[in-house]
């Protein structure tokens, strides 16, 4: 099945977060934060104004962008987990 964003928003995978710090420690699984990072699987179509012109989103299917840790609603599609949130969200996309 696939899901297409409606209008301003964007479909999100979050990245993997690293188990291990750079000193060597294993960080276990309990303890982890949900990684603020991801990259955009799918974009909606864009924003609408108010004269009914639509304008498109910054962003693009593929980019890594960064997000607030309390950002989106989860959604599971076929047994993965992502995050559908409006492109005012995201915090930036990583370079």
């Amino acid at each position: 099945m696939a899901v297409k964003p409606l209008q301003d928003r964007v479909l999100v995978k979050r990245l993997e977060e690293e188990t291990t710090t750079a000193g060597g420690i294993i960080i276990p699984d309990n303890h982890k934060e949900k990684p603020a990072q991801g990259e955009i699987v799918a974009v909606g179509t864009g924003y609408r104004n108010t004269d009914g012109t639509t304008r498109e989103l910054e962003v693009k299917a593929g980019d890594k962008v960064l997000f607030g840790k309390y950002a989106g609603t989860e959604v599971k599609v076929d047994g993965n987990e992502f995050l559908i949130m409006k492109e005012d969200d995201l915090l930036g996309i990583m370079c």
